[in-house]
């Protein structure tokens, strides 16, 4: 096991895993923040360098002191041969299987694996699979050969539906927290709104304040760079309010540059059909969460 440390090692990191997207997006993401500033104080590991096989990207053990906070408690792999990471996942200095933790990644194919390490460290784990999208203007740089070329001169404009009056555009706040922690789908407990504080504080977010300055929609983004925990009140859905959010926050994350990456349940057919309006690519890949309890 090899800890990295040092710009020079992690901007090699980065260049790597760009030649193996789409499956390595999970960890390219997160690595990609890690080299401008590492917000989130994560680290990489990798089991051999610089011609590594497997790389998990993980917070620093002094962050990670509550056993039962699987939202801190979280590792990102990516794997050149998912068959040959078991060893070194197994590993105690790399994942530390006595905790509740969540694993998240690109590639399906490390299912297997994990499942053998659940039944080696006697816990049980519930896996969860998602469509993955990367936003069209990320695509459009990252992966062109994915992206169909009548949409390549695609502007995306901003939808003229919503009062101006009646809704103030701006970021979120950390008392903002409790609100997008309530409709959050992961969310719901003390633990998911310390992780979304923490998301607030570090990363730029939007959000539309309706009349009373309370958010009624808005859109962040995880410590991976994921676009994620988009939400609407409920008496304000129907109204092209996330819509409009989405693309606000598209325009300004793209504008710092930010590669830009979401996913949806596969249930979840309205934000499937929002996908598709706003043209994000779909990855042949998926978007897969494994959350660990010890027994």
């Amino acid at each position: 096991m090899l800890y990295l440390q040092g710009s020079q090692m992690l901007k090699i990191l980065e260049n790597s895993l760009r030649k193996h997207l789409p499956e390595s997006l999970k960890v390219y993401g997160t690595v990609f923040h890690m080299n401008r500033g590492n917000p989130f104080e994560l680290k990489a590991l990798v089991d051999r360098w610089p011609d590594f096989n497997t790389v998990v990207i993980r917070p620093q053990e002094q962050n990670m002191t509550d056993d039962l906070d699987h939202y801190t408690n979280t590792y990102l792999i990516y794997a050149k041969n998912p068959k040959s990471c078991q060893e070194f996942l197994g590993s105690s200095e790399v994942i530390n299987w006595k905790q509740h933790l969540q694993i998240q990644s690109s590639q399906s194919s490390l299912d297997k694996v994990i499942e053998n390490l659940v039944t080696t460290n006697s816990g049980k784990v519930k896996h969860k699979q998602c469509f993955l999208y990367m936003i069209f203007e990320t695509a459009k740089k990252l992966l062109p050969s994915l992206v169909d070329e009548k949409d390549l001169a695609l502007n995306l404009n901003m939808p003229k539906i919503i009062n101006k009056d009646m809704f103030k555009l701006t970021s979120l706040d950390v008392k903002h927290a409790s609100l997008v922690n309530n409709v959050w789908y992961f969310g719901g407990n003390e633990r998911s709104q310390k992780f979304i504080e923490h998301c607030i504080r570090t990363f730029p977010s939007v959000c539309l304040l309706g009349p009373d300055g309370t958010p009624v929609s808005w859109a962040l983004m995880d410590h991976t760079g994921e676009l994620r925990m988009a939400g609407t009140l409920p008496e304000y859905r129907g109204q092209g309010l996330i819509h409009y959010v989405a693309i606000c926050q598209i325009q300004s994350l793209g504008n710092l540059g930010f590669p830009m990456y979401a996913h949806t349940d596969k249930a979840n057919l309205t934000v499937q059909r929002m996908a598709a309006v706003l043209k994000h690519v779909p990855m042949p890949c998926e978007w897969n969460q494994w959350n660990y309890v010890p027994l």
